[in-house]
């Protein structure tokens, strides 16, 4: 499922006379803070109605859906939105689906300790790759430019020490891309990429 929301980015060239350079203009207006925040609320309605009426699937949904609720938050930050958005019906209760305006001035908590290497379980692959999403839906796994389609891969997030294990199911351009689903269980809040991963090949 692909969800579009609004906001664009126009870039104008012009050329004035033979010989001199093209000048180039763009524009970045700031994002309406309505649109998100409706946005916003319609990725919370639909989690909350998940959690309230779940189903063998709900558990993959609500971690596609709370991708999307972390990039609107940041697109939020950037257009300066301060309202305190929660689905509906959530607002007398504090429910956990609530979702108050990123602060970009707060401080992220410190990472804890993080192992040396990998489990130890495996061969330590693709040093130094970082790992991101495809944005794929099903059940967790990984695609890779390097190990064919059955390889049992090992991802470990060092910035939270979070792992996860995953079937390579078709090829990428990564050592390791996982799907949303995987992703989801060693990301860090509202970050999209891994930059100090530890990548085994298990089986």
């Amino acid at each position: 499922m692909v969800l579009v929301f609004g906001g664009a980015t126009a870039v104008s060239i012009g050329v004035s006379s033979a010989g001199e350079r093209p000048a180039v203009q763009s524009a970045a207006p700031k994002e309406d803070c309505g649109g998100l925040d409706q946005a916003l609320k319609n990725n919370l309605n639909f989690i909350a109605d998940q959690r309230r009426n779940p189903d063998s699937l709900s558990d993959a949904r609500i971690a596609n859906r709370q991708a999307v609720v972390d990039l609107i938050q940041q697109r939020r930050v950037v257009a300066e939105c301060t309202a305190n958005v929660v689905a509906d019906g959530d607002a007398a209760d504090g429910d956990a689906a609530a979702a108050p305006a990123a602060d970009p001035t707060t401080a992220a908590p410190a990472a804890p300790a993080a192992p040396a290497g990998g489990s130890g379980d495996g061969e330590v692959v693709c040093q130094g790759s970082t790992v991101t999403l495809s944005g794929e839906d099903g059940a967790p796994a990984a695609s890779s430019n390097q190990f064919p389609v059955g390889t049992q891969l090992r991802v470990t997030n060092l910035d939270n020490d979070k792992s996860i294990t995953v079937q390579v199911t078709g090829a990428s351009g990564s050592c390791a891309l996982l799907n949303d689903a995987a992703f989801e269980q060693v990301r860090e809040p509202g970050k999209f990429l891994i930059r100090r991963a530890v990548i085994e090949r298990v089986g």
